[in-house]
């Protein structure tokens, strides 16, 4: 197997919790009554389409949902077994966590088929526990197991998501420090908050939706044990859901918080060039008065005509406080 072979990994199941690696010749070689075997493939590789139509034995439609680009989360039943397409977050270096990687599983009574456009942690979690004997022990238990820890890998992101929401309001809102925030780099922040709980949403709800088809669906191979962790993941992905519906409320709070700091600052600039126009206005029609060139201008040939002027002036600006004062408008 080369290191841009289309097999990702494929392990028989032992039942107990290990799996057995195998490679492209265990694979063809495989039959439905041995034990159950679970396929991972890399979609980005050219034979991965010629395979799964020429040696996997599935349906032409369901083949094209394993294969498809793009893709949201969603449990499609057919008489042979059932497609499921989930999502999680993107943790590869240098990724948006909102740019999320799909995991494509087809699953029946006696194998998984699984494929993926770009890495996924949840597989490689999966692949751990198999090396160390704790591993799923039947095909319904892997497709749980791999729910289980897509579901949980989203978490940590969806609680940073949330502190920094809650910390940006507690900033704004509660007044500590809110001074020395720079709105537009508040704004800033708070467009990429709610882009993010948006997109996150978009594809977590009908996550939620597909799970849930899954865990009502009578199969053989869906027994109590797998039903049950099916519902835990499903509750764990109604609470992610929920987290990303507050932190929509929370940014409706800061927007709305920061609106008011915008118009309050505005305000008060308005307010200041309204009493520096209404204190010049006055000063500024004298001047203009006195400063006509006409004849008969009084004190034009008088040495102290100008201070007088400035004096006149200055008590006229005492004057026009005072007043402003007496009415409460400073």
């Amino acid at each position: 197997m080369t290191e841009h072979s289309e097999l990702i990994c494929a392990y028989l199941l032992d039942g107990t919790g290990a799996g057995q690696s195998l490679d492209w010749s265990g694979v063809n070689s495989w039959k439905p009554g041995q034990a159950k075997l679970w396929i991972h493939l890399d979609c980005t590789h050219e034979n991965t389409d010629a395979w799964l139509r020429e040696h996997s034995g599935l349906d032409t439609f369901v083949i094209d949902g394993l294969i498809a680009s793009e893709t949201r989360p969603r449990c499609d039943w057919y008489a042979d077994g059932i497609l499921i397409i989930l999502r999680g977050i993107n943790l590869n270096a240098g990724a948006q966590p909102d740019d999320m990687v799909s995991l494509r599983i087809w699953i029946d009574k006696h194998r998984v088929i699984s494929t993926r456009f770009r890495n996924l942690m949840a597989v490689e979690d999966i692949r751990q526990q198999l090396a160390t004997g704790r591993g799923p022990v039947s095909t319904g238990h892997l497709v749980a197991r791999l729910a289980a820890s897509l579901t949980e890998r989203m978490g940590p992101t969806i609680d940073d998501l949330g502190d920094q929401v809650a910390s940006l309001e507690d900033l704004l809102v509660g007044g500590d420090g809110s001074e020395k925030l720079e709105l537009r780099d508040v704004r800033h922040k708070l467009v990429n908050f709610r882009r993010l709980a948006i997109s996150l949403r978009r594809y977590i709800t009908p996550q939620r939706e597909a799970l849930n088809r899954l865990s009502q669906m009578e199969e053989a191979w869906l027994d109590d044990r797998v039903r049950g962790r099916l519902r835990e993941t499903i509750d764990r992905v109604t609470r992610i859901t929920e987290e990303l519906d507050e932190v929509r409320e929370r940014s409706a709070v800061v927007q709305d918080e920061l609106m008011n700091r915008i118009s309050q600052r505005m305000e008060r600039t308005m307010y200041v060039l309204t009493v520096v126009a209404t204190v010049m206005l006055p000063l500024g029609f004298l001047t203009g008065l006195l400063g006509i060139n006409v004849g008969g201008m009084p004190g034009a040939e008088t040495g102290w005509a100008f201070w007088a002027v400035c004096a006149m002036l200055t008590v006229l600006v005492a004057i026009e406080i005072l007043v402003m004062r007496r009415f409460k408008w400073i």
